[in-house]
């Protein structure tokens, strides 16, 4: 990146810092700290211990991440429902990080209570890498437990789950424990420089974003003989809303997160939208969707477009496109192109850097000096992306309010392996009501 560029940006550092949660331009570091009169989140021990909760592909991703964040963390502690799935991502992290892994027979805790055992052992940071359904419950322990978190994304499927989240980010921003959140394009050097310059002004006045999340379908597991109609589901839970949310709120909600971001993370007035399933229509899909189209409407008559499908041998696109009267800046996630076209015409062409691990490095570089990371913005995006869920499974537009109001809870209120977790209708629009 050229210096004058750089010196652009910096220009409107403070502003940028408060809308990314953690702003580098051009791989300066400059982190959104809120600084502690007294450092009581500081890890005065050398070590740093870490636990991992939810040990699937991802969960294995973020506790790899952790190990290579500081040359003095170890894994203590793993936490899951699935035992095999635990020795999978043991085995894995053994072999990339050896004596960093120092997980010993107590604290391979098992089951649903499994969470809350690993967060009451000695661990500094706790990873939360299970079915979202999970997350506002999880995130809620942790933070009552005084201890740093890197939750991934969304942070729930429902509005009461967000409520609760939204509670924890208060309490931790109070207790001077730092909550990082999986929305890892906030920590994308190239997209935090674009970002920078759209809410700079380089397109002028922002009046129209187009934002996409279309891909083809994912994974899905075979029923086994032994298997009850929970674990199922469990293995499945990208096909139940209950646990996912949907894959507007699973997966799209990283482009709907860019949105708001080009936005300075501006609440909208409402939204409108449709959905439903054309091709993943066998039983194994559980009862979610496989398209949305979804329109948000902002103050001052700004408008967001979404859209996001998972079908097969269909185009691709995941990108994002901020209009204004000036010009306009393109985010595509897929050709790694970040560039403004408008009279003063920009591209990116600095360092690159793997999102991923950026999240950790800064997570426990802040740990590191006693100073706080806290992603408040994650609960507002993953709420888009549930309220556009409301609005294609009802038909209806929904107000931010209305929305915020909602006392619809998509999961049990208990879990067991014994509970028939009942297989929901497809929602269907002008006849699924909204509550």
């Amino acid at each position: 990146m050229e210096k004058k560029d750089l010196n652009n940006l910096n220009a409107s550092r403070r502003k940028f810092i408060k809308s990314t949660g953690a702003a580098a331009v051009g791989g300066t570091l400059a982190l959104n700290f809120i600084s502690p009169k007294e450092a009581n989140a500081q890890i005065n021990a050398d070590t740093i211990k870490v636990g991992l909760v939810g040990c699937g592909g991802r969960g294995t991703g973020a506790a790899n991440q952790a190990l290579k964040a500081d040359d003095n963390v170890v894994l203590t502690a793993m936490a899951d429902v699935f035992p095999d799935r635990m020795q999978q991502s043991m085995d894995s992290l053994k072999k990339g990080h050896g004596g960093k892994v120092q997980v010993d027979e107590e604290h391979q805790f098992i089951g649903f209570d499994a969470y809350k055992k690993l967060i009451a052992s000695d661990v500094d940071v706790v990873l939360l890498a299970t079915p979202p359904g999970f997350r506002p419950d999880h995130l809620t322990e942790v933070v009552k437990a005084g201890k740093h978190v890197f939750c991934e994304k969304p942070m729930a499927v429902d509005v009461p789950g967000i409520r609760k989240v939204m509670d924890a980010i208060k309490k931790a921003k109070a207790q001077n424990t730092s909550l990082m959140s999986g929305f890892c394009w906030r920590y994308h050097f190239p997209k935090r420089a674009a970002f920078g310059r759209i809410q700079d002004g380089a397109v002028g006045d922002i009046h129209t974003i187009y934002n996409t999340y279309n891909t083809g379908t994912l994974w899905s597991k075979e029923r086994q003989p032994d298997w009850t109609e929970a674990e199922y589901q469990l293995r499945n839970w990208l096909y139940y809303n209950w646990l996912s949310g949907d894959h507007i709120t699973e997966q799209a909600v990283h482009s709907l997160d860019m949105m708001v971001w080009a936005l300075g993370d501006e609440q909208p007035l409402s939204c409108v939208g449709t959905g439903g399933r054309q091709v993943r229509t066998d039983p194994k899909f559980g009862h979610v969707y496989d398209h949305f189209a979804i329109v948000y409407d902002f103050p001052g008559g700004k408008k967001g477009f979404h859209f996001s499908r998972q079908q097969f041998n269909c185009a691709n696109s995941y990108a994002v496109e901020v209009m204004g009267n000036k010009g306009k800046a393109t985010v595509d996630c897929i050709r790694n192109i970040h560039e403004v076209d408008a009279d003063q015409k920009w591209r990116y062409k600095g360092e690159q850097n793997d999102m991923y691990q950026t999240e950790h490095d800064e997570l426990f570089a802040a740990i590191r000096k006693g100073e706080t990371i806290s992603d408040e913005f994650m609960a507002q995006s993953t709420m888009l992306a549930i309220m556009g869920r409301m609005a294609a499974y009802t038909g209806q537009a929904i107000t931010w309010d209305d929305a915020m109001n909602s006392e619809e809870k998509l999961g049990p209120d208990d879990y067991s392996w014994s509970l028939d977790y009942p297989v929901s209708s497809v929602p269907m629009p002008g006849i699924t009501k909204f509550s």
